[in-house]
């Protein structure tokens, strides 16, 4: 009879537990997605000064790149790891969108872009979405999507 009582107890605590690693799990994913969008930052600062020409990348494959594949390009910087280049990290997506370019010379220089990490389930995998542009300030968007407007602290 004890022993059924302890595990009646058990039981209990379990139920208590479960929604709080829920949502210490999605807190976590929103913290991975903050610090994914400034490592995404910093790589397009990089690749700015690496390759002035071109200015940003304007997609996140031109950020990664295959290291044993050869040399860096701008096509493939090698700047950023492959599980952010895949666009897919910790229950967010991520995407480098809003691209906007000059041509100087016949050569068009990305000036501007926007990057940006949704949840792939809202309510799930988190509840904010994530933004920030090439002057480096994070805001989200208490729905999930990217009508960012609060800034993150």
């Amino acid at each position: 009879m004890e022993l059924l009582i302890v595990m009646a107890i058990i039981a209990i605590l379990m139920l208590i537990a479960i929604p709080t690693v829920g949502s210490l799990k999605k807190h976590a994913d929103e913290i991975s997605a903050i610090q994914s969008i400034r490592a995404t930052q910093q790589a397009e600062m990089q690749y700015e000064s690496t390759y002035p020409v071109n200015g940003y990348a304007c997609t996140l494959a031109a950020l990664g790149g295959d290291p044993s594949a050869g040399a860096p390009s701008p096509t493939a910087a090698q700047i950023l790891q492959g599980d952010l280049t895949s666009g897919f990290k910790s229950g967010y997506v991520f995407s480098i969108s809003n691209c906007q370019k000059v041509t100087v010379n016949g050569t068009d220089r990305i000036t501007s872009y926007t990057v940006t990490a949704v949840p792939q389930t809202v309510g799930r995998t988190g509840d904010r979405g994530f933004c920030s542009d090439q002057f480096g300030t994070i805001k989200s968007d208490p729905t999930g999507g990217t009508n960012c407007t609060q800034l993150v602290q």
